[in-house]
């Protein structure tokens, strides 16, 4: 059994004793670190607080467990049910609601559940904020509220529609263009919310063919739930059979966006935001963000629309900063995650989704040659395990100061890049390992990359 305690959340494995597992008991002792953190920042006589959840079998367990710990401490909760980590985001300033929690282990396997955690504005909670909640559950300083100071538990089914509505109001989603394009789409939503989500989203966008896979909302993943080309088989197969213009895959919570093209072959879950920037800065030039282990394509594509990118360190709370302080008109990562400000500051498939449909039914084109149309590269990923009394912070030094010659980015790690390839070396909070993420124009030439670094390394070590 595992738990993880983390600056953003709380996330393990469904069982086992307390401590050791994501137990009751420590869904109550988390949500109520959240709460009790909440009453102090916020310093209101009446709070509330949204969740929602993914169609995990534990999660309807957890969310009893939370709302009601919620209420508790006096806290009313806005409770969406089944809805995906966008939506609640999206919902809490809405609400004018004094945080969210997204119960949802994201691409995890089904045996996991996790609480995130989000702020005000429904964005995820800085480090300094996870610390202190962290700090209050070690501590236990929780004060509940007496019986006519309870919360209240309010059911709201409405945001799948005003979820929609809001992308249906962007001025660069165009619902004409996807309607005259005629699209067949094949959809797996790994038989969670997306299957609820997703095919409502199409058909408002006026998408005529809706093929569904794996869209039952019953928590039992039919394949490893990370959207990655290994995992998305039968959609492929499926998208091949119906003849369909392009295949969508989401994970549990519907913030990650993978597409698979008109031939089967996968866009590459690296090119999602690559193609939704594209459209973006055709229409609304601007900065763009992703993190340091993202594909360079992006900074191409910006660069190609004579416009500044910028990389952030790794998670999506440093890109978000990062998109702010260079108030980026679109950003995120590279697992399929798109940040689009002008509707919020969060990684959401279905505004992705949307803008994507309009970028083909603009450019009238496949999807295939539509992925064609923007720079090659491939990732290789790597890590080196270390002794514990090794200094790994000493080791990123030397190998910075090495390469001091090319481009070096320290944000995060290290970045090193040299002509059109790069590698990130980034350090384990964890535990002694070294991640090697490298990319260049192939894979046989990213591995080569990695290969020549952990050599480096190696050298060093010895």
């Amino acid at each position: 059994m595992t738990l993880i305690k983390s600056i953003s959340g709380i996330r393990g494995t469904i069982g086992g004793k307390t401590g050791n597992g994501l137990t009751p008991l420590d869904a109550v002792k988390f949500a109520a670190a959240y709460g009790s953190w909440i009453k102090t920042n916020r310093k209101k006589n009446k709070l509330k607080v949204v969740i929602g959840r993914d169609a995990r079998i534990s999660g309807e367990m957890i969310s009893n467990l939370v709302c009601h710990t919620l209420t508790g401490l006096g806290i009313d909760v806005i409770d969406l049910g089944l809805s995906t980590t966008p939506t609640v985001e999206v919902a809490v300033p809405i609400e004018n609601a004094d945080g969210g929690i997204i119960l949802t282990a994201s691409h995890n396997p089904k045996q996991w559940n996790a609480l995130k955690l989000l702020n005000e504005k429904g964005e995820f909670i800085s480090g300094e904020n996870g610390q202190e909640i962290l700090r209050i559950a070690d501590q236990e300083e929780f004060t509940f509220s007496e019986v006519d100071d309870l919360g209240k538990i309010i059911l709201d089914n409405s945001y799948l529609q005003k979820h929609i509505n809001l992308i249906l109001n962007l001025p660069l989603v165009d619902v004409q263009a996807i309607k005259e394009a005629n699209f067949s789409v094949v959809i797996d939503a790994v038989n969670s919310t997306g299957g609820i989500f997703i095919p409502e989203l199409l058909r408002a966008l006026g998408v005529k063919k809706v093929t569904e896979l794996y869209c039952e909302p019953n928590g039992i993943f039919p394949h490893n739930p990370e959207p990655l080309p290994e995992h998305l088989i039968d959609l492929s197969k499926l998208v091949q059979k119906e003849k369909a213009d392009l295949g969508i895959c989401v994970d549990p919570d519907v913030d990650r966006l993978a597409l698979v093209c008109e031939d089967g072959s996968m866009f590459g879950e690296e090119y999602t935001l690559v193609a939704v920037s594209d459209y973006i800065l055709t229409h609304n030039p601007g900065s763009t963000v992703s993190n340091l282990s993202s594909t360079r394509a992006l900074r191409d594509v910006t660069e190609s629309h004579g416009q500044k990118y910028t990389a952030s360190a790794v998670g999506e709370v440093n890109v978000v900063n990062a998109m702010k302080k260079t108030n980026a008109v679109i950003g995120g990562e590279g697992n399929g995650g798109v940040i689009y400000p002008e509707l919020h500051y969060g990684r959401d498939a279905l505004v992705g989704i949307a803008l994507l449909l309009s970028h083909l039914a603009h450019k009238k084109c496949k999807t295939t040659e539509l992925r064609d149309s923007y720079p090659t590269y491939c990732i290789s990923k790597n890590k080196i395990q270390l002794t514990p009394e090794i200094n790994v912070d000493e080791i990123l030094s030397k190998m910075a100061k090495k390469y001091s010659m090319e481009e070096v980015d320290t944000t995060d790690g290290v970045k090193i890049y040299i002509d059109k390839e790069w590698v990130h070396l980034r350090k384990s909070n964890t535990e002694p390992i070294i991640r090697i993420y490298s990319e260049s124009a192939s894979k046989v030439k990213a591995d080569k990359l990695a290969e020549k670094i952990i050599e480096e390394i190696n050298a060093l070590l010895d």
